[in-house]
């Protein structure tokens, strides 16, 4: 009687503990989280005629489910960025915030192997203007990125900012 009755606690909790055996699966370990993986490190970044114009930490944090961004330029300006997979839009986003008080709110992915996020702010004339940023990695380690504004809903687009970052560390 008493092994029949061990014999049946024995069964009724092996589901359980074979449950608890079981791996618990990673947050944000996809390989769409890692799409911006190449912006990750210590960066010096030059304006486009070689000058440099600031520098930039990029880092993984909250377990590699997102990367931040502490931006610092040559003239004193400082922000940062958050930047993740949006995992229920299927998008990756970054959220700036600048040292003056300005946000940019951006959305996009990874095409042809460059980061390429997109959003629009509105001027202080009220009127809207697309915002289109991308990043890509060059051959030579560096990353360019490439800021272009458009007034006219993306029919024509002039450059913002042309930076290239090259790793310090």
């Amino acid at each position: 009687m008493q092994k029949t009755l061990l014999l049946a606690l024995t069964l009724a909790l092996l589901p359980t503990s074979l449950q608890a055996q079981k791996p618990k699966p990673v947050p944000c370990s996809a390989q769409q989280y890692r799409h911006f993986d190449f912006w990750i490190g210590n960066w010096e970044v030059k304006g486009a005629k070689g000058k440099v114009v600031g520098h930039s930490q990029i880092k993984q944090i909250l377990k590699g489910c997102a990367i931040s961004e502490s931006w610092s330029s040559t003239t004193g300006y400082k922000g940062v960025s958050y930047n993740f997979f949006d995992n229920a839009k299927g998008q990756w986003h970054q959220t700036w915030i600048g040292g003056a008080g300005g946000a940019l709110y951006l959305d996009g992915n990874l095409k042809d192997g460059k980061m390429v996020l997109k959003g629009q702010t509105k001027g202080k004339d009220g009127k809207m203007t697309m915002q289109k940023i991308t990043w890509t990695p060059m051959d030579d380690g560096r990353v360019s990125q490439h800021w272009e504004v458009s007034k006219d809903d993306g029919k024509n687009w002039k450059n913002s900012f042309l930076g290239y970052y090259s790793k310090v560390n």
